[in-house]
């Protein structure tokens, strides 16, 4: 698998992710055959924030609905490590549930990359040119 992305989406993924700093931000990507047509933030209400992540759950439903309403699927979870690196910590690994590409966003360089956990093996994203 490759996701696909669209700068569009890679800046509205950033954009929030900028925003939740010094936390740990999150979201979902959804879309279609592996590319990325939408964004969902997600609020962190983890109890700590600046170095985990959990997503509200009620927002996490929301999104899974409204993406079945819409024809679409998750394509990828995303979040990111306020002070880097762009790979699984044990955490990540441990807590990963969903079988989808997770996408770690390093914050100091804005570089991602993105993995299938818990066995890390890294998935290939593609940035479109609009």
């Amino acid at each position: 698998m490759i996701v696909r992305l669209s700068r569009a989406c890679l800046e509205q993924t950033l954009s929030h992710l900028r925003a939740a700093l010094p936390r740990e931000g999150v979201g979902l990507w959804l879309g279609q055959a592996g590319r990325v047509l939408q964004v969902w933030p997600l609020p962190n209400v983890h109890l700590r924030p600046w170095e985990r992540y959990q997503a509200e759950p009620q927002s996490l439903l929301e999104a899974v609905r409204y993406s079945e309403r819409a024809g679409l699927e998750l394509v990828a979870i995303f979040h990111s490590h306020p002070n880097g690196p762009a790979q699984p910590s044990e955490t990540d690994r441990a807590q990963a549930f969903w079988r989808v590409p997770y996408v770690i966003f390093d914050m100091h360089t804005e570089h991602l990359r993105a993995f299938w956990l818990p066995q890390g093996e890294e998935v290939p994203v593609w940035l479109e040119q609009d």
